[in-house]
């Protein structure tokens, strides 16, 4: 594995391009993928890693390229501009990671790009700062994903961290809770990551919103629910107190947000199984009010 492209520019895609093209040069040869307006931008502004410039080998859509790894890590607004910017180096052989949040992000690739072998992938670690071209984040997180031998070789080699689960659906699934319960609420409350874990009343709000999430994803089949509660609190009582999540940010900052992945998502799914989805339904709804007020 020696080819690598990465796609999207921003928290989660800064770190993984700053790790293979920064202290692991030589170990792979990166290209960063962007449309000619990006690449002005970025040759003029340079992205910056906790205060360091950026130096970045950049590829156009149209140039020649035999993809071994491609790694997208755009926002999910991104993905179907992602989707059609890789078309030129995808091959059999390329293994493509979607670093998206949610849960349908490798179904869309997977349907585009049959050929290639789409592992079922995230991010998880603590929150990063973007403002601008400049990202901050402390350097705790990891890729998890399917097993792939090839692929854990060249992480091994390259200084990159990673889990691989004994089930990554259900992996998936406490990444989608997590995001739901935290990020969304914490977007309409304007509350950081140790307001939420050190308020009882947000804990409790919490709990009904997984147990919402929890009666979709037994429909959808998935195992192990019965620890869904325990691990996704856990999981947010180890988030540092001052961090923010990406939606609260989003809306601090103006951008739009990914309610649609995730309220959004369940909304859709709930209406597909016949499942109420309340919970979801109103935090859509706020999330959505939040940022028509931005507009």
């Amino acid at each position: 594995m020696k080819n690598v492209i990465i796609c999207g520019l921003g928290a989660v895609g800064m770190t993984y391009a700053s790790k293979l093209g920064g202290k692991s040069r030589g170990k792979c040869n990166l290209k960063i993928l962007v449309n000619e307006e990006r690449l002005e931008r970025y040759s003029k502004n340079k992205p910056i890693l906790n205060g360091v410039e950026q130096d970045f080998n950049y590829i156009l859509p149209d140039d020649n390229f035999d993809a071994d790894l491609i790694i997208i890590a755009t926002k999910a607004s991104g993905l179907d501009s992602a989707v059609k910017m890789i078309k030129n180096f995808v091959s059999s052989k390329t293994i493509i990671l979607s670093l998206l949040n949610g849960i349908s992000s490798e179904e869309v690739i997977r349907s585009a790009y049959p050929e290639a072998k789409v592992l079922k992938s995230y991010f998880i670690g603590h929150s990063a700062v973007r403002v601008g071209n400049s990202v901050t984040q402390d350097g705790v997180g990891e890729i998890v994903m399917e097993r792939d031998d090839g692929l854990i070789k060249f992480f091994n080699d390259a200084g990159v961290g990673y889990a691989v689960p004994d089930d990554i659906d259900y992996s998936m699934w406490l990444k989608f809770t997590m995001n739901i319960f935290s990020n969304q609420t914490s977007a309409v409350l304007n509350m950081t990551f140790g307001e939420m874990k050190h308020n009882r009343a947000f804990i409790d709000f919490a709990k009904k919103i997984i147990a919402e999430v929890r009666s979709v994803a037994e429909l959808k089949g998935i195992n192990g629910l019965e620890n869904l509660e325990k691990d996704a609190l856990n999981a947010l009582s180890r988030m540092c107190d001052e961090g923010k999540t990406s939606m609260h940010q989003d809306i601090l900052a103006g951008r739009k947000t990914e309610v649609d992945i995730f309220a959004g998502e369940m909304i859709k799914l709930g209406r597909e199984l016949g499942v109420p989805v309340p919970y979801n339904q109103v935090l859509y709804d706020m999330v959505k009010i939040k940022e028509a007020a931005n507009e």
